[in-house]
């Protein structure tokens, strides 16, 4: 894995924004083709294997969380637990995920999950590959996340509802809808009759018992770039366990439990000393060099950094009064003063892909720029 300065395109943003990639840049640069990252056909082969055998022990967590009622280290709500297993039992279906991975002097270790909400999925699976047909179309990249999404699709064609698939997001996030609206286009090529609304649109009738969107048209199924630890929070997530429709939400139910990072230390019991793992607990269980983080946070928030009792560093946010997790601090490489984290694409259960999102500091936060890269050896 190198880290290798180039020269951005003639033009770039205009090049990103025909593709519809229209937050490239904010207050901060986002998108960053100044560099790219290059691994070899081992590296990738590594991280491929890596990202099927993790599913496949997640979804062994997931099972293992519900045959012990472990729900109260996740701080999931009581009124929900019968749903996540109903929605588990009834194998209702998932689409895509994205693992966060530390690679360093040849160890792959995981970071978290983002199984419920990932983001950057557009940029990894379009706009790095159109960087690459500009760049050296003879090089590959890991990078089948389109053809997977649509593939996706159309299998879980047979598993939703009659009626429309509807797609939600909120409004004014920009990101969240180029990432919503990608992967509603991959649904309408895998044959699926769409529609879009806001979350903030979103109804419930009170006579039928049924979720509705702003033309009362009664939502079967339902694709959303909105976390389920809000949903459950809110008075309109109390209404999914009386849904006369039984509508298919997509991330499923049961992804709360993948989507929390209480995961990290039910995967470290499970599968200890797992190559690809790091300790990881409830407590600081004697570590002297760990990472504390909330188990439900987003973006970097609330995190610290801690070596032999000294605060190496820290971040601010509105997260933690679920609870905290303790998971051994096995710090990001750094390439001439850069942190890159490889985001790893599990889609309709398959390695899709990576994306690379590289910062100023330990801690990947909202301020981190995405990064493209390619195969060359």
């Amino acid at each position: 894995m190198q880290r290798i300065i180039t020269a951005p395109r003639n033009n770039w943003q205009a090049a990103v924004e025909k593709l519809g990639f229209g937050f490239h840049t904010t207050d901060v640069p986002y998108w960053d083709e100044s560099v790219y990252y290059s691994f070899t056909m081992g590296e990738i082969t590594n991280i491929e294997k890596a990202t099927q055998e993790l599913w496949e022990m997640c979804l062994g967590a997931a099972q293992h969380i519900m045959d012990n009622n472990l729900y109260v280290r996740f701080g999931i709500p009581e009124w929900v637990i019968p749903y996540i297993e109903a929605s588990w039992q009834e194998d209702h279906p998932a689409i895509y995920g994205r693992f966060d991975f530390c690679y360093k002097n040849g160890q792959l270790k995981l970071l978290e999950f983002n199984a419920d909400t990932p983001t950057s999925l557009y940029e990894a699976g379009i706009v790095q590959w159109f960087w690459l047909q500009d760049m050296d179309k003879s090089k590959d990249q890991f990078n089948s996340i389109h053809e997977k999404l649509i593939d996706g699709w159309k299998t879980l064609k047979e598993y939703l509802h009659p009626g429309k698939l509807h797609f939600t997001c909120l409004k004014q996030t920009l990101e969240d809808l180029t990432n919503t609206e990608y992967i509603r286009d991959c649904a309408m090529q895998a044959g699926l009759d769409t529609k879009l609304v806001f979350v903030d649109d979103l109804g419930w009738n009170e006579n039928t018992r049924v979720f509705v969107d702003m033309e009362e048209e009664p939502i079967t199924n339902m694709f959303k770039l909105y976390p389920w630890e809000w949903m459950v929070r809110e008075d309109f997530g109390r209404h999914i366990p009386e849904d006369n429709n039984r509508t298919f939400w997509i991330e499923p139910g049961w992804k709360m439990l993948l989507s929390n990072k209480a995961l990290l230390p039910i995967l470290w019991e499970l599968y200890p000393n797992h190559p690809n793992l790091l300790p990881a607990y409830f407590d600081a269980h004697g570590m002297q060099r760990f990472v504390k983080k909330p188990i439900l946070s987003r973006e970097g928030a609330n995190i610290d950094l801690v070596d032999n009792g000294k605060l190496l560093q820290y971040s601010e946010g509105n997260y933690g009064r679920e609870g905290y997790i303790f998971q051994e601090l096995f710090e990001l490489p750094c390439y001439d003063g850069k942190y890159p984290v490889i985001g790893s694409w599990v889609i309709a259960q398959q390695p899709a892909g990576i994306g690379i999102r590289e910062s100023d500091t330990l801690i990947t936060d909202n301020k981190s720029r995405f990064v493209p890269h390619l195969i060359d050896g």
